[in-house]
């Protein structure tokens, strides 16, 4: 017996199919091992790694890198952007650098995206094995620079999830101009003595979110260079470390400005500082503007909250030069805690472009269970609430 089907229902089948075919297509999947990477921690497998980038950016749909346990070594690698706008690398593994630090010392970059538009990161340690370039640098010889462990520059809606950078010969993951980056439960930990260790550096990127994420590292948590406009930062662990740094800013001539900046729920344990914005004593049209530092706890922070405009490291290029990084418009609301130094807010502003606007809201920091002290040079602003050290605005 011949079932005859309405062309209504061939109609609304056509339509179902047109709709859910996205959803039906599952994701294409390249297993590095099965391009030749091999999890020994031995074998370089940066080639393996180039062609699953290259079979995903040719996949016409949404692509999974994905990366089995094991210890996989790579030289370098350079992810260049390519067509596919929805690539996912999904760690399930350790990826580890050359263990001998001259081999990527002078490259600017250990891992590198580069132009890329909707990946993923997801889960993986990175290991950048840099104590012997520390111990190379503390000793006074003739060293490399050091390579960022992971570098995205000029790149679009990046998601890094779950990610974990050990020992990174210098900075861990730098945003270089970059708009719409999500961190979230990223880890970072180095010696609270590596040197220029910052956990993550912000530049000419818009829309950076930085969220749930624990910083142990020998220089700044985040540091959040010229151009970086619009950055949330909330539910960071920081220390040991610098803080989370505004700077340094006021280098060069021409700059961009630093604007729109929220760091909220953060603790900073022993850490050398914690909320700070620093500028070189030398001329520059650059600026901080739009900044909130709110609900924030400190535990034994050496200088807890701090604005430094007459940074001028080995007194080279700028003595007897003042800071024309104007800073405006800084909300300090809700910060508690215990300061390790008598002086647990210091506001040392340039002579030439004062700071102003400057907001101290519901703020109780203790040195040795007594009051602190506050300094103020060339800074303006308001007190509300009840604040202490008591303010010299």
């Amino acid at each position: 017996m011949v079932q005859y089907v309405s062309s209504s229902s061939l109609l609304l089948a056509a339509v179902l199919f047109m709709v859910l075919q996205p959803y039906w297509a599952t994701a294409v999947t390249y297993n590095v091992v099965n391009l030749g990477a091999k999890g020994d921690g031995h074998t370089d497998s940066t080639k393996a790694f180039l062609n699953a980038w290259a079979a995903a950016c040719g996949s016409a749909s949404p692509a999974t890198i994905y990366v089995p346990p094991g210890r996989y070594l790579l030289r370098n690698a350079v992810f260049r952007g390519c067509k596919n706008h929805a690539i996912t690398f999904r760690i399930d593994a350790t990826l580890v650098a050359p263990s001998d630090y001259r081999v990527i010392g002078n490259a600017a970059n250990w891992l590198a995206f580069q132009d890329v538009t909707g990946v993923s990161i997801i889960g993986g340690v990175l290991d950048g094995q840099g104590t012997g370039l520390w111990a190379c640098k503390r000793s006074g010889k003739s060293c490399p620079n050091g390579a960022t462990t992971l570098g995205l520059t000029k790149s679009n809606n990046i998601l890094i999830r779950g990610l974990t950078s050990l020992n990174s010969q210098m900075f861990h993951i730098v945003i270089n101009g970059c708009h719409i980056v999500k961190l979230q439960g990223v880890r970072v930990s180095a010696s609270g003595h590596s040197p220029n260790t910052d956990g993550i550096h912000v530049q000419l990127s818009s829309g950076v979110t930085i969220l749930d994420t624990q910083i142990k590292t020998g220089d700044d948590c985040v540091s959040i260079g010229p151009g970086a406009t619009n950055l949330w930062i909330e539910n960071v662990a920081c220390g040991p470390g610098h803080g989370i740094s505004i700077g340094s800013l006021g280098k060069d001539l021409e700059e961009e400005g630093v604007q729109n900046v929220t760091v909220k729920t953060v603790t900073f344990t022993g850490s050398q500082n914690g909320v700070r914005i620093k500028s070189w004593a030398r001329a520059s049209n650059g600026f901080v503007k739009g900044v909130v530092f709110q609900h924030i706890l400190m535990v034994n922070v050496q200088n807890p909250i701090v604005i430094d405009q007459n940074y001028c490291p080995g007194h080279k290029n700028c003595p007897g030069q003042v800071s024309g990084v104007k800073v405006s418009d800084v909300t300090y609301q809700d910060i508690h805690g215990t300061s390790a130094s008598e002086v647990a807010v210091k506001f040392d502003c340039s002579s030439k472009n004062p700071c102003s606007g400057i907001k101290l809201q519901d703020v109780k920091l203790t040195y040795r269970n007594k009051a602190p002290e506050s300094s103020c040079v060339n800074a303006g602003g308001m007190a509300s609430g009840f604040v202490e050290p008591a303010s010299c605005l």
